[in-house]
């Protein structure tokens, strides 16, 4: 067996089913299926790799602006820490909201979970949306908890939110690796719909 293949939980193997269907109906109607996907091994490496240029940018505009006082915030990093689980769980919230607005069903075509084997929180939809839709779900949690916050941070002269800024930065480099690579596929197809595939890291993309 592949090193890198995992037993599916059932709530991927119940979705797993529902692709396949999804996946027969689409070649029905005559589109070609393009896996997208990543594996999830080197997304947990190269994903927080990738996001070294927009860390060192926010860094060096902070810096700039504000420089940095460390002292007397030693209690804040310990405050800042217990943050970071509700973070991570409020990034996927994000992506769960944005998709759920653009698909037909909503928030019926949202799942959440965790796989475990990576400690990879993780939420997907099950429905196929627009490449532009697709792409803003993906990348909005890292705009609003990370850009976003770190644009606020500067403004304020807040350096413990900078610092969560930059962690959820860091955490958006799966999602990063994903748009790069939606990025860098060129396709001669006069019609797509791109979905997220339903146990591993990363999408598919429908078109004829």
């Amino acid at each position: 067996m592949d090193k890198d293949k995992r037993k599916l939980t059932e709530k991927e193997l119940k979705r797993k089913d529902y692709f396949e269907k999804l996946s027969t109906e689409m070649q029905q109607k005559g589109y070609k299926i393009k896996n997208m996907t990543i594996n999830i091994r080197q997304a947990n490496f190269l994903g927080p790799l990738s996001m070294l240029p927009f860390i060192i940018f926010t860094f060096l505009f902070y810096y700039n602006v504000n420089g940095f006082d460390l002292g007397g915030i030693s209690l804040g990093f310990v405050v800042a820490a217990f943050l970071l689980l509700p973070l991570t769980i409020l990034h996927e919230l994000i992506h769960g909201v944005t998709w759920g607005i653009f698909a037909k069903n909503h928030f019926h075509s949202i799942d959440f979970g965790i796989i475990w084997s990576s400690f990879s929180p993780y939420c997907t939809c099950s429905e196929p949306l627009e490449k532009w839709q697709y792409l803003l779900g993906t990348a909005m949690p890292t705009l609003v908890l990370g850009g976003g916050a770190a644009v606020v941070s500067v403004m304020a002269n807040q350096l413990l939110l900078f610092f969560l800024a930059e962690f959820m930065i860091i955490s958006g480099g799966g999602d990063f690796l994903i748009i790069l690579k939606s990025m860098l596929y060129r396709t001669d197809k006069q019609e797509s719909v791109y979905c997220d595939h339903p146990y591993e890291c990363g999408f598919v993309v429908f078109e004829k």
